[in-house]
């Protein structure tokens, strides 16, 4: 028995593209297998470091045509996620670095990691599948369309179970084009509707249907296409003058992690911050009004060595100085460490501190330790579990700087969570957001470029320029549209002046969150569900 079923023969005339979906439709067993999952590697290189995004016009039509014709909606779960397994693999392949800093200890879980996780996340793509098939057998538009609205719920679905994991989200491939900008109206879900959408029914159009409904799927999705592009060239042309900001320092010590925390290393890393922060200004800027340090810049507890902290802000200048570091709980705060970013003055006193809250499973904890620990599972960073801090906030306004929102590392991945309940708009709104973030877990290729991608569309969609410092690289600074005005590329030491971008109005997304995509992918689906129940009446 094959998968296939004969729902979706192409009727749209003859020619190479019917010829092909046929193809497609007619495969069976590990063919079908196959051929989803190498539609989901086509896609894949719409994200760092291949950046071509222009596969999804073809990736995402060859899964509904697999989707849609498979026999039973177990089939339409086995394409998808066959599909979704294709495109995470190669999309998150940078997460077995970090299983390569300390090979003796956890190189025995490469295999896992690389395949396991991306198995995972492929189940919400499987759901979509299975949900898709049951709304709309076929193949053809329809079941593009439901197949759009069940992964729009699915991948944000993805964004929050098990707390969460919204990398390579299917609308992040367009970060380099003006189509970006549409993550200021819509947010990252929206922005992957949409691309499902306007890049799934072309080509289905071309070989599944004929005559005027044909010419219409084909015309419509390309002038939204066009519309949504045209709109992001014209926000980026209009976009204001970034130059009269504050002057910030981004230090960046390029400490490979391997050797980041070695009695031999630690002081030349350390040198390297020192040295950063206490080089002369570039004239044209004058001097920077703070200086900013990566995650976990020290391998020593600031808050426990008053003399380290003067010899730091001596450095810095008397300009406040932001670092990364970890730091020792009290007792009454529950005892422990915490991932930490503190503010030192002038003296090297802290001012203010902020506590990771969005801890990363497995490498600052280890969740269900009882299970895991019973399997030999350990904590990459090797230094105990940390402690999460109470939630996202806004810092308090130092020196001629607004008010800004920390985000320790992966935190910026979560556009859910950037600013704090409240503070989205008003008074309270921030004027800048700050990563501080170690991407030297991530490697070289891939996993860095891609977490800076995630930084900037964080940017499109809040409206406010985003600053980040990375230990290895890519440090950044971000304005309010997304664009990179200063950085230090990966893999180097050294800083790098630059002026604190302009925050724009609070866009659409900033207003509303995640609440209309949501609702709109939700409305797509009940339209293509509700279309197939009278075929389900008794003698229907």
């Amino acid at each position: 028995m094959t998968d296939a079923a004969p729902y979706a023969t192409p009727t749209g005339g003859t020619g190479l593209l019917a010829a092909l979906a046929r193809r497609v439709i007619g495969l069976s067993g590990w063919r079908r297998v196959l051929a989803a999952a190498a539609a989901g590697l086509l896609l894949a290189a719409g994200h760092a470091p291949v950046g071509i995004p222009w596969g999804a016009f073809i990736a995402l039509p060859a899964l509904a045509l697999l989707v849609g014709s498979a026999r039973t909606p177990r089939g339409g779960f086995t394409a998808a996620w066959a599909f979704g397994f294709g495109y995470l693999i190669v999309s998150l392949h940078w997460i077995g670095h970090a299983f390569l800093v300390d090979a003796d200890a956890f190189a025995w879980m490469l295999p896992f990691a690389l395949t396991g996780l991306p198995a995972f996340l492929a189940l919400f793509w499987g759901v979509a599948g299975w949900l898709a098939r049951i709304a709309a057998p076929g193949g053809g538009p329809v079941t593009l369309t439901a197949l759009a609205a069940t992964l729009t719920l699915t991948e944000f679905a993805r964004s929050h179970v098990l707390t969460g994991f919204p990398w390579a989200l299917p609308g992040y491939v367009w970060i380099e084009t003006p189509l970006a900008q549409t993550a200021a109206l819509t947010g990252p879900h929206g922005l992957g509707l949409l691309t499902l959408l306007v890049t799934g029914l072309p080509l289905l159009a071309l070989v599944t249907l004929t005559g005027p409904a044909r010419l219409a799927l084909l015309v419509l999705p390309l002038a939204a296409f066009a519309g949504l592009w045209g709109y992001g060239t014209a926000r980026l042309a209009s976009a204001p003058d970034t130059t009269a900001g504050p002057v910030l320092r981004l230090v960046q010590p390029n400490a490979p992690q391997h050797l980041k925390w070695l009695p031999d290393y630690a002081p030349t890393f350390y040198r390297r911050l020192l040295e950063g922060s206490a080089a002369p200004a570039d004239p044209a800027l004058g001097a920077p009004a703070m200086v900013i340090w990566p995650e976990t810049a020290v391998a020593f507890l600031p808050e426990e060595s008053p003399e380290a902290r003067a010899q730091m802000a001596a450095a810095a200048g008397g300009a406040p100085l932001v670092l990364g570091a970890l730091r020792r709980r009290s007792a009454a705060a529950g005892g422990g460490f915490a991932n930490s970013l503190l503010t030192l003055d002038a003296s090297g006193s802290v001012i203010a501190r902020y506590d990771k809250h969005h801890l990363v499973p497995f490498g600052e904890y280890v969740p269900f330790r009882t299970i895991f620990g019973a399997l030999g599972v350990e904590q990459l960073a090797g230094r105990g579990q940390f402690m999460p801090g109470p939630g996202p906030q806004v810092m308090a306004p130092v020196g001629t700087l607004p008010r800004f929102v920390p985000l320790i590392c992966y935190e910026a991945i979560f556009p859910h969570e950037v600013i704090p309940p409240g503070a989205e708009t008003g008074a309270s709104r921030p004027g800048w957001l700050l990563q501080i973030t170690n991407d030297a877990w991530f490697g070289t290729l891939g996993g860095p470029q891609q977490h800076l991608a995630q930084a900037r569309l964080r940017a499109i969609e809040q409206g406010l320029p985003m600053v980040r410092a990375a230990n290895t690289g890519i440090s950044a600074v971000i304005d309010a549209h997304g664009r990179i005005t200063a950085s230090l590329r990966l893999g180097i030491h050294g800083h790098v002046d630059a002026r604190l971008p302009a925050a724009l109005s609070p866009p659409l997304y900033a207003r509303l969150g995640d609440l209309p995509a949501v609702l709109a992918a939700f409305l797509l689906f009940s339209a293509c569900f509700l279309r197939i129940l009278p075929k389900r009446t008794p003698g229907g």
